[in-house]
């Protein structure tokens, strides 16, 4: 979908100190613009073409004319590759010093449309089309081209040979040097990825090394992060023990610089003497996150440091860091589990001293009237793991007490619910006032454990995390302070598949569920994600067949279930179950006219109170 067509990008001209708003004219015509990139100068996207103006006020130049909706689309991802590849609505990058600007071209020209009613608020409803390749559909090609603002001249960036052209995703795109620039290819599988950087020379962009990666990827591969001269870069993939861990590359050789039963979760920033980098290694926690420095000496690199495991070790278990553009000086945000704390650091003088940039202090004087719920965590052993678990305590717990349980679901693959952020949400609600206990579990298929666990769900989904939310729920109850009689379940989006599914098997654990925009067949949702996990029908037809929330309708007749969607939804096509399954079943629905998949505004508020009503009414 494109949602860059809304946007309005205006900004700032620091040297006049004028707000200007980049509309601009062609042919007479107003821009509207999908997208824009700055650098020295600035490129944009209008009507799905790429044009590039020296300044705000400059004439532009044209770089691609063949732009058409829901056809060819350049410079902006089409619904697919904004959703699942990219997160973002932008496919424009800049070199570091303004010469080059790299733009993808998305020809969704073979790929099959999905539609639905937008109702509005004319006398007569539309329809929307989009185009959506669903799991062994057609999906959009893609190509990379590079524009040389020097030359006026485009060459494309030639995709691997062993990737296959047509069958190929488009991973990342990174900069490495002013005239170097690293490209991450897939295969359409998705377990064969090719790190390949190119290097512009005779006005020709030529391979200068090639790196192979065979295993599963999470989502989109992470980007490398390249030392400041471009000849070496930092990369997180598994090592001979399956965990994500940080890896040295040169053009000739690469190396693990970390190694454990614990994982590296992100690369934060590399200088000319450092690299930081996030991991839960710290009190073999992985809810947990800390900020850890390498020093570079060369090629060689200085044991880890830890920079936030005994900084306010109560307050903040959950840390990350902003760095600015050279490095000098960080935000640190500390997210929990205590009220969150971001403070300015400066990483060259070696004090660690802090500037408070937000305390949150008026919060905690606040907080002080509200009885606020309490956090739980622990391990449930399932097989051969010690999975982790999150209980949200109602204040005042007393575990010689019976209260009612919800379970709080996500269970996708590689996703975490049992960590140490600070929360206010639904959840402390539902604890402080409802004295509802809220617990969420990370069983298989869970990440930032280790692959093993995490590719237990690999061409099965809809079986162990479902089946290990049902287990869990039971562990629950053993505790002695759960009312076996009033336990549920919810989800949103994959949580609302493995909700419907959980319902479905008929286990007799749970009185009630409620799903929000849930997947109801995998054969109807996108094929990057769907085929990440289960590859294609035609390879994977029976685990398909098997993993249909409509095959386990027939047990929600006793059972109590909440189905909430959104006519515009296009990322999961809403499904009613009074069409798609052909027997009676029993389940309230709740639809709400023209909201997507985040159900935003007043029907995001209207939906929590819709289910709190469920909810009083499934444990009365």
């Amino acid at each position: 979908m494109e949602y860059s067509d809304d946007d309005f990008h205006p900004f700032m001209d620091f040297d006049t100190v004028i707000y200007l708003a980049v509309y601009g004219k062609v042919t007479g015509l107003l821009v509207f613009i999908q997208n824009m990139a700055w650098n020295d100068m600035e490129a944009f996207v209008w009507q799905n073409n790429v044009f590039v103006k020296e300044t705000p006020t400059s004439a532009f130049m044209q770089v691609t004319t063949d732009g058409a909706h829901n056809q060819i689309l350049n410079g902006i991802p089409d619904w697919v590759y904004e959703e699942e590849m990219f997160s973002t609505n932008f496919a424009l990058w800049w070199s570091p010093n303004g010469r080059f600007v790299a733009y993808a071209k998305f020809n969704d020209s073979g790929v099959h449309n999905i539609e639905y009613t937008w109702y509005g608020e004319g006398q007569y409803p539309e329809t929307v089309l989009i185009p959506y390749p669903k799991a062994g559909t057609p999906n959009p090609t893609v190509e990379l081209f590079v524009f040389d603002t020097n030359t006026t001249m485009t060459t494309e960036v030639l995709v691997p040979s062993d990737v296959g052209a047509g069958e190929h995703y488009l991973s990342t795109v990174t900069w490495a040097s002013d005239e170097r620039i690293a490209v991450q290819w897939q295969k359409r599988t998705q377990n064969y990825v090719v790190l390949k950087t190119y290097d512009f020379s005779d006005n020709a962009w030529t391979e200068s090394s090639l790196v192979h990666l065979t295993s599963w990827t999470i989502f989109s591969p992470d980007e490398p992060v390249f030392r400041p001269d471009g000849s070496s870069c930092y990369y997180i993939m598994s090592d001979e023990k399956h965990f994500k861990h940080l890896v040295y590359f040169i053009p000739t050789a690469r190396s693990f610089l970390t190694t454990g039963n614990w994982e590296v979760t992100s690369i934060l920033k590399v200088t000319n003497d450092a690299v930081y980098y996030v991991s839960n290694e710290h009190n073999a926690s992985p809810g947990q996150r800390n900020v850890y420095k390498i020093t570079i000496k060369g090629d060689s690199h200085s044991e880890r440091e830890c920079l936030t495991c005994t900084l306010n070790a109560d307050r903040c278990k959950y840390n990350s860091a902003l760095f600015s553009t050279k490095g000098t000086y960080y935000l640190m945000s500390c997210s929990g589990p205590g009220l969150p704390l971001h403070t300015l650091r400066n990483s060259r003088d070696g004090t660690g001293m802090a500037k408070v940039l937000e305390d949150n202090k008026d919060l905690e004087n606040t907080l002080q009237d509200i009885a606020m719920p309490s956090v739980m965590h622990g391990t449930l052993k399932i097989g051969e793991f010690d999975l982790w678990y999150q209980m949200i305590l109602p204040p005042k717990f007393d575990k010689s007490k019976k209260y009612p349980l919800l379970i709080d679901v996500y269970a996708g693959p590689c996703s975490q619910k049992s960590d140490f952020r600070f929360r206010v949400g639904w959840s402390t609600y539902l604890a402080s006032t409802e004295k509802v206990i809220v617990a969420s579990f990370d069983g298989r298929g869970s990440g930032y454990q280790g692959d093993k666990i995490m590719h237990a769900l690999y061409k099965r989904l809809g079986t162990y995390e479902v089946e290990d939310q049902i287990t869990a729920a039971r562990h629950f109850i053993d505790m002695g302070f759960i009312d076996k009689n009033r336990v549920a379940i919810w989800g949103w989006s994959y949580g609302g598949y493995v909700t419907s599914m959980v319902l479905g098997a008929g286990s007799g654990v749970f009185k009630c569920g409620m799903a929000v925009a849930p997947v109801s067949k995998w054969e109807y949702y996108d094929s990057i994600y769907t085929e990440r996990y289960m590859l294609t029908p035609a390879e994977n037809q029976a685990f398909y067949d098997n993993s249909t929330v409509t095959g386990r309708a027939k047990n929600f007749k006793w059972v109590q279930y909440l189905l909430v969607h959104g006519t515009a939804d296009g990322e999961i096509r809403p499904v009613s179950l009074s069409i798609s399954v052909p027997r009676p079943v029993s389940a309230t629905e709740q639809w709400y006219t023209d909201e997507d998949h985040s159900l935003g505004g007043s029907a995001n508020q209207h939906v929590y109170t819709h289910m709190s009503h469920f909810l009083k009414n499934c444990f009365a």
